[in-house]
């Protein structure tokens, strides 16, 4: 039996769900094309039992066959925004925050400051 790793046991249900389905599309996109298991695997560079891996969605499947296989099917471009920095929601909602928290420092700042102006001008 393969070892398989800590990583790919502790992969969230929906990214198994999202290659499962990518993989389905994949055998899809071959049957649509009239590929056989053989010819496809050929062109992927790849054993039938590797290719057969990639159309289950197994996430053991290497990225490089992932990507040869979108370029078969003409979606490699996708793969340039999978992880652009303008859609890392993640970042952008991390930076949301920093920003509002940013501005209630400065709000205070401003309003202590005309505290301190005020109590100065009364003062006199």
């Amino acid at each position: 039996m393969p070892k398989t790793s800590k990583a790919l046991l502790q992969m969230p249900p929906s990214t198994v769900a999202a290659l499962e389905k990518l993989g389905a599309d994949l055998a899809v996109a071959r049957l649509r094309r009239h590929e056989s298991l053989k010819t496809w695997s050929q062109r992927l560079g790849v054993s039938v039992p590797t290719l057969m891996r990639l159309e289950s969605g197994d996430p053991s499947v290497g990225v490089g066959i992932l990507a040869t296989a979108l370029w078969l099917v003409g979606r490699d471009t996708e793969l340039t925004q999978l992880a652009a920095p303008e859609h890392d929601k993640g970042a952008l909602d991390q930076d949301v925050r920093q920003a509002i928290a940013l501005g209630q420092q400065r709000a205070r700042a401003a309003a202590e400051a005309r505290l301190s102006r005020d109590k100065k001008r009364d003062s006199r």
